[in-house]
């Protein structure tokens, strides 16, 4: 029989609100080990602020969400240098994509010649190479966007949590992030993703949650059927009272 690992993500009745506005309620997740966990979502679901309360970088209002046990809002620096965020859209724009890059190594803890290798293979695997010494602020958007990708990789974090990791990026930059999920969740990353596409979240995905105003509203089969109609029979259900969870 094979050992369920113990959750890295675990989030248990989390909510938060702004003012009046309850952007994230009640809601319960668990991500394991060469996991790839996939949210799915209209706009203003709540996606983001549920991946920020997750990491740490938001308080809960109620509940809790934990990294390895420890509660991720003032989690040890020991604890945050295993995941890697992309969703702040932050890089230092006057440095170049190399020096960003060693840069995030070596804020993890990497040696100098470990942040060198580790940054010439992501040059390479994320087709960067090309843009390596341009400033950052001189990228387009779905290079910066590749940019923020290989930071939140250069450190072999054991958490991804990636907030729409493919948007501004042509289709090849998606295939290679596709492919880069697909590589460090074999290697056993495990890996929360947001995004608005059904498609791309049921080739990597081994679960697919669905996101509706704040709440965990069903889940989808990544391979299952016609996905796009399931998606909007869940939210509707949800929207006119039935469904959520």
């Amino acid at each position: 029989m094979r050992r369920v690992q113990a959750p890295v993500l675990r989030a248990v009745a989390l909510s938060r609100s702004f003012g009046d506005v309850a952007a994230v309620r009640g809601i319960d997740l668990t991500v394991r080990p060469g996991e790839v966990r996939a949210l799915v979502g209209l706009n203003g679901a709540g996606k983001s602020t549920l991946l920020r309360l997750l990491v740490g970088l938001l308080r809960p209002g109620s509940g809790r969400a934990e990294l390895w046990g420890a509660p991720a809002w003032g989690a040890p620096a020991e604890v945050r240098a295993r995941v890697g965020f992309v969703g702040s859209g932050h890089a230092y724009d006057e440095l170049t994509v190399r020096e960003n890059l060693r840069t995030a190594a070596r804020l993890h803890g990497c040696t100098s010649a470990e942040a060198r290798r580790r940054t010439d293979g992501l040059l390479s695997s994320l087709a960067l190479d090309r843009w390596s010494d341009r400033r950052v602020r001189t990228l387009s958007d779905g290079n910066r966007r590749r940019l923020e990708l290989a930071c939140a990789l250069v450190h072999d974090a054991d958490l991804l949590v990636l907030d729409e990791p493919t948007n501004a990026l042509d289709p090849a930059g998606v295939v290679e992030i596709r492919e880069t999920l697909v590589r460090r969740a074999a290697d056993g990353t495990a890996v929360l993703v947001s995004s608005h596409h059904l498609d791309e979240m049921a080739r990597v995905a081994t679960s697919i949650d669905v996101v509706h105003d704040g709440r965990v509203v069903g889940q989808l089969p990544p391979d299952g059927p016609d996905l796009e109609r399931q998606f909007f029979t869940t939210v509707h259900a949800a929207a006119t009272g039935g469904g959520a969870r």
